[in-house]
Parts: structure tokens; C-alpha cells; sequence
């Protein structure tokens, strides 16, 4: 994936290793900085992938060529996200003499000094001088992209009766765990809101959901106005996202549970079995500020400032780079 060419743009490379929720954050910062930009997505070795950046020898020949490999010309602005890509990073900086400015998202697992920019969510604990602070991950809505995307997906919804609630579905990870009981707990209380409310469901899931959470999900919905999105076909996120009037997010998901929160409008939050501090932090942030509740099995009426992130952090970037250009 390439970003739009244009004259003097600075290149850019986003390197992760193919993590949708990593890339998608990367993507989202390139897109804001007006980047011309590369998504490059690495396959790291064994035994290499193990260890921490500072014991890799030559990062750059540790690659595998299932993924995409790291040659010059190198770009001049490097930004990365994941474990796997930290070696890359400090190992293009040294190679191009310092030349590319590094900017990586979350936390790593070695000194931010090593980055120029690392841009870590709020709840997480790294500080430092060159670290920014963002309320959640960064991403991809602006209000163009909803816009054209609302645009292309209206006539497909036009007939749904109103209101328009998007439910976006995650899946199982290392803290939530999405099992079939859980999703029909969920498949459930859709069921009986429309039963109350009259509403239409504009559904999708994501890599993680897994084809038996799919099939109950399609089994439940059977017979209420609907779309279901499993990954067959144009990808309406972006436009559900616009079309929607109000919003029901598993709690498994950072990255959709902030993009959301973009449009200004009700984010219901349906909450997992499982959690960690970071988590519980982050969502219990988002409540108090305004942007979620809890989803109780009816919808809500709530309104608070669009969540902007993602253009407040590339304000703050292309200030850094452009005072380290003029320093030369």
C-alpha cells in the first residue's frame, strides 16, 4: 500500500509486522502528515524474533523474504509500531547517518531515547522528553474519508429503518476472551433492543471474531434488518461508521473503541470477560470523559467533543520535524 504521490513530500515508510491494529495506526499518522508513504510488512527470523533489539546482530539481514525486505534508498521518515520492528528502526537510523527521523507507537522495549518521536496511549506508563501522550491509539477517521465513505455505502442502508446502530465486534485476545456464550450474550441483547427500540444493525467483525462467533452472530440476526460484514466484498467500516446514529463496540479493541469515538456520537461499550490495568484504565478514562458507557442493553442519548487524536499528535510531529529540519 502506497500513499498518493506529490511534489516535496517527505517519503515514509510504516514497518510493522502486518498487525491490522498496528498498521492502521501508522497509516493513520502517515495520512495526517500528508506523507508519501510505503506500508512495508516484516517476517523477523528465528531465533532473532525472541530476543530484545539491543542483541540482534546486522536487524536488516534478519528478515525473511515471505515479508518485505529493508534496502536503501531509505526514507525520511521512519515510523514503526511492535516489537519486531524496533530493530528495524534503530538499524535504518544508524545505516542512512541519522538522516531519517524515527517515530515509533507504543511502548517499546528499549529506551524511547532511541527514537527521535514515540507516541505512547495514555494509559500506558512511559513518559519522557521526547514522548507523546494520546488518549487512546491514533487512527484513520477524518471527516473526509466519512464523508466519501458515507456517501458510497447510503443507497445499500436506505431502506433499514432507523435507528442506524453500528456494532463493531472484535475477538478473543491476551486479556478478553470472546467465546461463544459471550457472543451470544451479545447476539441476544441486540435482539431484544430491536425488539424495543425498532433499530437496524450495521455489524462487522474483524480477524479475530473467528467463523463460529460469525455463524451464531449470522444465526441471531437472521430475520431483523441488517448487514453483516465478515470480510467478503468492499469494506463498509468507514461508511457504517458515517451512517450510523449510534454506536455498540466489543471492549476488546482500543483502536475501534477510539476511532469511534471520532464521530461525536453514542459509543456503547459491551464489555468481556477478562481485562488488565491497562485496559480497565483506558476504558475507565474514556467513561469519565464523556465519550463511552456501558451497554445495557438499550441505547443511549449522549453527546461530547469528536475524538481528534490522531490530528492533535500529527500537529504536534510535524512541528518536531519541521524545527529539526530548519536545525538542520
Amino acid at each position: 500500500m502506497d500513499g498518493t504521490s506529490g511534489h516535496n513530500r517527505q517519503s515514509c515508510w510504516i514497518v510493522t509486522d502486518g498487525s491490522a491494529g498496528m498498521e492502521n495506526q501508522c497509516i493513520g499518522l502517515a495520512e495526517a502528515l500528508d506523507l508519501d508513504f510505503t506500508v512495508k510488512r516484516i517476517v523477523t527470523t528465528r531465533p532473532w524474533r525472541w530476543l530484545p533489539p539491543q542483541l540482534w546482530l546486522n536487524p536488516l539481514h534478519r528478515l525473511d523474504a515471505s515479508g518485505d525486505l529493508l534496502t536503501p534508498p531509505w526514507p525520511d521518515v521512519l515510523i514503526t509500531c511492535g516489537r519486531q520492528a524496533i530493530p528495524m528502526s534503530l538499524a535504518i537510523k544508524k545505516a542512512n547517518g541519522e538522516k531519517t527521523v524515527t517515530i515509533h507507537i507504543q511502548t517499546p522495549n528499549c529506551k524511547a531515547s532511541e527514537f527521535d518521536i514515540v507516541i505512547v496511549p495514555e494509559h500506558d506508563r512511559l513518559r519522557g522528553p521526547n514522548v507523546l501522550v494520546s488518549l487512546g491509539s491514533l487512527g484513520r477517521v477524518t471527516p473526509e474519508r466519512l464523508q466519501v465513505e458515507g456517501e458510497k455505502f447510503a443507497d445499500a442502508v436506505a431502506d433499514l429503518p432507523r435507528p442506524l446502530v453500528a456494532v463493531l465486534v472484535g475477538g478473543s485476545n491476551r486479556c478478553y476472551d470472546m467465546n461463544a456464550d459471550v457472543i451470544r450474550d451479545l447476539a441476544a441483547r441486540l435482539k431484544s433492543l430491536h425488539e424495543e427500540a425498532g433499530c437496524s444493525f450495521l455489524v462487522t467483525t474483524s480477524r479475530r471474531t473467528g467463523a463460529e462467533n460469525e455463524a451464531i452472530l449470522e444465526a441471531y440476526l437472521a430475520g431483523l434488518p441488517h448487514q453483516l460484514w465478515t470480510g467478503d466484498g468492499a469494506n463498509p467500516y468507514f461508511g457504517y461508521l458515517a451512517l450510523a446514529d449510534a454506536l455498540i463496540v466489543t471492549a476488546d479493541s482500543v483502536n475501534m473503541v477510539c476511532e469511534a469515538c471520532t464521530l461525536g456520537k453514542p459509543v456503547h461499550i459491551f464489555e468481556l470477560p477478562g481485562g488488565n490495568r491497562k485496559f480497565n484504565y483506558f476504558h475507565k478514562s474514556m467513561q469519565d470523559k464523556g465519550y463511552t458507557r456501558p451497554f445495557r442493553g438499550k441505547l443511549e442519548t449522549w453527546s461530547y467533543p469528536p475524538l481528534q487524536e490522531t490530528r492533535r499528535i500529527a500537529a504536534e510531529v510535524a512541528d518536531i520535524i519541521a524545527a529539526r529540519t530548519r536545525g538542520g
